[in-house]
């Protein structure tokens, strides 16, 4: 199962009961942060979470809204007791920025690892791939490591990615082909985890105990950006959509083109189309005071939305 906190709903500036936009996500106790503006570390603490084993933080580009808050977030976590290496993953030009953020953070009780990704191309890594990212070989990072990371370029002002992550699923294993193979009990865990085994000479893979594979968990990340048909096929059949919702109305339209955001029914209609269990509206203007005034029309375009608020959380389960 994967947790999910939206930590904040808000874009451009922090309001008095709506910090910026960020995304915290939990598997099996490790978690991953997309985003961090000003103030973050508040929210993160107010979900109770910890800071401690947040393992990757993902940059969906390096606008302030979405990135100022990271030097008090790195001293939070070094407060917390962390000495593990930290990933820091975006767009290009992450180096300078993480260079020049970290000169008021400077003296860490951890190592920071940055990593890079295209921003031209659709890219899918394995965490494991990345090596999160400097050899940790903690046994919880596991949970982590079997998360696919999925990125993809969308239409900002600036170089802008959108984030997938899935949860993949073993197969159904089955006992009676272990035991035809003379497999012994203990070895069943390593084999239902994917782990390849060596008994009596013999290579004993996965694939040989399970069956094909089932369906995972799958969010998806989208916010400052156009809509687009490549969003489409990025978020197909995600369990849960969080995207960006600027404006409420169409009579902010222009504006929406114009500095390259998305009303409700845009992201609505990028729901619908692409398959998806469920629609998180965030990353609200300030001027937008009341998001859930626009709900009701948004759910003739895609019922299962909601206007998503500081702190709001959801458990994810297979289906």
């Amino acid at each position: 199962m994967i947790d999910v906190c939206l930590l904040g709903t808000g874009g451009m500036m922090p309001l008095e009961d709506r910090w910026l936009a960020s995304v915290l996500i939990r598997c099996n106790g490790r978690m991953i942060l997309i985003d961090c503006g000003e103030g973050t570390q508040i929210p993160l603490k107010l979900c109770g979470w910890g800071f401690k084993a947040i393992d990757v933080i993902l940059f969906t580009h390096y606008h302030a809204d979405h990135v100022a808050g990271l030097p008090g977030l790195l001293l939070a976590i070094g407060n917390s007791g962390r000495e593990e290496p930290l990933t820091l993953i975006g767009p290009p030009g992450i180096k300078e920025v993480v260079e020049g953020l970290t000169v008021i953070s400077p003296d860490l009780p951890y190592a920071l690892s940055l990593f890079e990704l295209p921003d031209n191309k659709i890219c899918e890594v394995s965490l494991n791939d990345i090596n999160l990212i400097n050899n940790i070989n903690n046994v919880n990072n596991l949970a982590i490591r079997s998360l696919v990371l999925r990125s993809a370029p969308v239409d900002h002002r600036i170089p802008c990615l959108s984030y997938s992550l899935e949860l993949k699923r073993q197969g159904k294993f089955y006992a009676e082909r272990a035991r035809m193979l003379n497999i012994p009990v203990k070895f069943w865990k390593k084999l239902q985890k994917g782990e390849t085994i060596t008994l009596d000479g013999r290579v004993i893979y996965p694939e040989m105990v399970l069956g094909e594979a089932r369906k995972g968990i799958k969010i998806s990340y989208c916010t400052d950006t156009r809509p687009t048909e490549s969003i489409i096929d990025f978020i197909k059949d995600s369990d849960l959509f969080i995207c960006e919702g600027m404006y409420g109305d169409n009579e902010n339209f222009e504006k929406a083109v114009q500095k390259k955001h998305m009303t409700f029914k845009e992201a609505a209609e990028l729901a619908r189309k692409g398959n998806v269990k469920e629609l998180w509206l965030t990353h609200y203007s300030p001027s937008l005071k009341n998001p859930e005034e626009y709900i009701e029309a948004v759910k003739a375009i895609f019922a299962n939305v909601h206007a998503g608020k500081d702190l709001y959380k959801k458990t994810i389960t297979y289906s």
